[in-house]
């Protein structure tokens, strides 16, 4: 069944302890980049996006090394300049074909425990589009995370409001590819855990993002904050 992959979930956190989970998107493009991250030997959740050639045998080696897996879901973007890729949901989509596309993205990721958006600035903020699609979601037993890409993002209040597993995103790692912006943007991180408990972070498979996650994780280990999985904060955000 969809949605039960099983997980070598890190340990669970002791009570009011800190928890942040890390999202890599867009995993798909490369083997290689992948591997930067696999390597940190740390609790991460994978993103792929469907229909690349290497999105199923990166699905499959970040399974294999007991991380968890995410469908990173193309949806159409505020600007048109932006193209989101194959397999994307756009905003007017017949319920057919959005119902049809969901699915076939879906089946063709078994490893896949949840959803995350791929851009989606515009779709995100559409009714029905994105609560049709939630709906899809929920049903094929997955959870869904907002990547927020829009301040008009919907995603999360409707995903609540029909009772699926959800999150969303606090921070963005790395806008910049520069190891100290990417440091900093960890410090705010950790700064968002300890006030409420657990932050999310959504990063993408750049060689400083990899570097400065590495450089960064002893110093959760030291203050007694746990990385986790992306479903071990589900309802949460």
């Amino acid at each position: 069944m969809l949605g039960l992959w099983p997980l070598r979930e890190a340990p669970a956190a002791s009570p009011g302890a800190a928890r942040i989970a890390l999202i890599v998107d867009d995993i798909g493009y490369s083997r290689r980049r992948l591997e930067r991250f696999l390597r940190l030997e740390l609790p991460l959740t994978f993103a792929v996006l469907p229909r690349l050639a290497h999105s199923g045998p990166c699905a499959a080696a970040v399974a294999r090394a007991g991380h968890q897996v995410l469908l990173h879901q193309p949806m159409q973007p505020m600007q048109p300049r932006f193209d989101p890729g194959p397999g994307a949901l756009y905003v007017g989509d017949a319920p057919e074909r959005l119902d049809r596309v969901l699915r076939n993205n879906i089946d063709s990721l078994p490893q896949a425990a949840g959803v995350n958006n791929h851009m989606g600035s515009l779709f995100t903020g559409s009714q029905p589009e994105i609560r049709q699609a939630l709906e899809v979601i929920r049903d094929q037993g997955l959870f869904f995370i907002d990547s927020l890409t829009s301040h008009r993002s919907q995603a999360y209040q409707t995903a609540c409001g029909i009772g699926m597993p959800c999150s969303r995103r606090n921070v963005f790692l790395d806008n910049r590819a520069e190891v100290p912006y990417i440091q900093a943007q960890l410090e705010r991180l950790t700064a968002v855990a300890r006030r409420g408990g657990t932050a999310l972070a959504i990063g993408h498979p750049h060689r400083e993002t990899a570097e400065a996650i590495g450089r960064f994780a002893p110093r959760w280990k030291r203050q007694g904050i746990r990385l986790v999985h992306a479903s071990n904060l589900l309802g949460e955000a």
